[in-house]
Formats: C-alpha cells, sequence, structure tokens
C-alpha cells in the first residue's frame, strides 16, 4: 500500500485556496461597489431641498443653490427696495430713523460715505427734523440687468429721483440720483429684527433675508467704480 506523502496533499490544497481567496475579493470588491451605491442615494435623500410654489398653483422642489448665487431678480429688487427705503422721508418716516435701520444692509465701510453723500442730496432737506407737510420719495426710472464682477458680486445701474413735496409745491421738486451699485453675497442676513419692530424694521429684515449687502455706490459716470 502506497503512502501519500505531506507535500503532495499540501500541494493538492493551493488551487482550491486561490479560488477561494479569488472569491472573497470579489465578494468584497462586490460590496464595496454596493455600499458606494448607498452612501450615493443616502447623500442625495440627505441633500435639503426647496419647495417652491409656482404662480399657476403647482408646487416643486429644487436643488439648493451654492451660496454665492443670486436670482438677477432678486438683485434688482433688492437695490430698488433699499434705496427706496433709504431716501423715502417724512415727519412719520424721519431720515435718521430711517437711516439707522436700513443702513444695515450697507457694508460699514461704506456708510460714513453714503451718510454724507445723502445728508447733501437736496440743499432744502433737513436730515435731521422735517418740515411738516414736507416729503421726499425716490422714484426709480431703470434698473439694469446685474453684470457679473467676480463670484458673489454684481454691479447694476440705477437710474432715479427724488421727489420732494411740500404744502405749497404739490408738483414736486426733482433732484437726480442715477447711480451705480455694487452689490455682494453673505452668509448671514444682513438685518436684524429688535424686541419692539417699527414698520421700517420690518421692511429691512425682509430684504436682508435674501443675504446681500451694497458695497459701493458711484456717479453713474465715473469710470472705475470697485469696492477698493
Amino acid at each position: 500500500m502506497q503512502l501519500i506523502k505531506p507535500e503532495n496533499k499540501k500541494s493538492s490544497i493551493l488551487p482550491l485556496l486561490a479560488v477561494v481567496t479569488f472569491g472573497l475579493h470579489l465578494f468584497t470588491l462586490l460590496l464595496l461597489f454596493f455600499n458606494g451605491s448607498l452612501l450615493q442615494d443616502l447623500k442625495q435623500q440627505l441633500t435639503p431641498r426647496s419647495l417652491v410654489q409656482l404662480t399657476d398653483g403647482r408646487a416643486i422642489t429644487v436643488d439648493p443653490n451654492p451660496s454665492d448665487e443670486r436670482h438677477p431678480e432678486t438683485i434688482r429688487r433688492f437695490v430698488g427696495e433699499t434705496m427706496t427705503l433709504m431716501l423715502t422721508w417724512s415727519r412719520q418716516q424721519p431720515p435718521m430713523t430711517v437711516w439707522e435701520i436700513s443702513s444695515q444692509l450697507l457694508a460699514n465701510n461704506l456708510k460714513p460715505k453714503f451718510q454724507a453723500e445723502i445728508t447733501n442730496l437736496n440743499s432744502s432737506a433737513q436730515f435731521a427734523n422735517i418740515n411738516q407737510g414736507t416729503e421726499y420719495v425716490l422714484v426709480i426710472e431703470r434698473i439694469s440687468q446685474p453684470v457679473p464682477l467676480d463670484d458673489g458680486s454684481w454691479k447694476v445701474e440705477m437710474l432715479a429721483n427724488q421727489l420732494t413735496f411740500s404744502g405749497s409745491n404739490n408738483l414736486g421738486t426733482s433732484t437726480p440720483f442715477n447711480k451705480q451699485i455694487l452689490v455682494r453675497a453673505i452668509d448671514q442676513p444682513a438685518a436684524s429684527l429688535p424686541a419692539k419692530p417699527l414698520p421700517w424694521h420690518l421692511a429691512a429684515y425682509r430684504l436682508g433675508e435674501a443675504r446681500l449687502e451694497i458695497y459701493q455706490i458711484c456717479d453713474i459716470k465715473e469710470s472705475n467704480c470697485s469696492g477698493n
């Protein structure tokens, strides 16, 4: 009777081990692919989506835009309504009160310069105190489409007039206010609400929800308008 040598038995097991090892590697590779697809699906499920209600009554969900993207109409509306809020005054809507609230929508380094400009906008205006029966209203003629300057910043041109009405001048006196306005996206809303907000606080807070701020205002004819 012939005995099998131990080394022959060992050599016969090697092919089986190779097949098992290859199978385990293949199974591990398939498992990794499967886990990758699950993670991708989970990522899509966890990415916040917004519900948008359309004017025709339909509702759709949309993926979020990067934080520095803004729709052109959002930019134009922000600029127009911010300037209107800042430059519409009366005894019931005092310029200093309006300035303190609406200037939250301006970059800090722009505030001193622009406050001095609007103080001297109308020679008859008393910025700290408006006469009874006198009103100042900003009337916008046109706001251009935003021109991208950099990631998250744009320039618009605004043609407007500040009209002054008084008891002796019902037709109004017009003071041109034609500007280049530079706007940029910010991470947090610019305006905040106090414990007892005035209507202008609410207006500024609503505008601040666009997460935009004005960081430069130049004359319409200035050839080099930048934030520097």
